[in-house]
């Protein structure tokens, strides 16, 4: 799993590239701190590299999505494969993100 997080003059964009388990989850957690502080404005979240996610990954989602409405900021969910839509769909994420094609 990998995470490459981008700094742009209106939005942070973190782009996930793997798969994002359990392990990965954990691997990945401190690059997600950096996230929430920058929770004020618009993070987004570029999902085009994303093979999988599990609940630990979803979780992460989930606390940025917290961290961002906290600050008055914003998230948004860009380019999530069919596979990970309906993973969002059943869990009701499609309606707790702004999702981007």
């Amino acid at each position: 799993m990998e995470i490459n997080i981008k700094t742009l003059p209106d939005s942070t964009v973190a782009e996930l590239v793997g798969r994002l388990d359990t392990p990965a989850s954990l691997e990945i957690a401190p690059a997600f701190e950096s996230l929430y502080e920058k929770a004020s404005g618009t993070v987004v979240i570029d999902c085009s590299k994303l093979e999988y996610i599990s609940s630990s990954g979803l979780r992460l989602f989930l606390t940025l999505r917290k961290s961002a409405s906290d600050k008055g900021g914003r998230v948004i969910v860009r380019s999530i494969c069919p596979e990970i839509r309906n993973v969002f769909m059943m869990t009701g994420f499609l309606n707790l993100f702004q999702i981007e094609d």
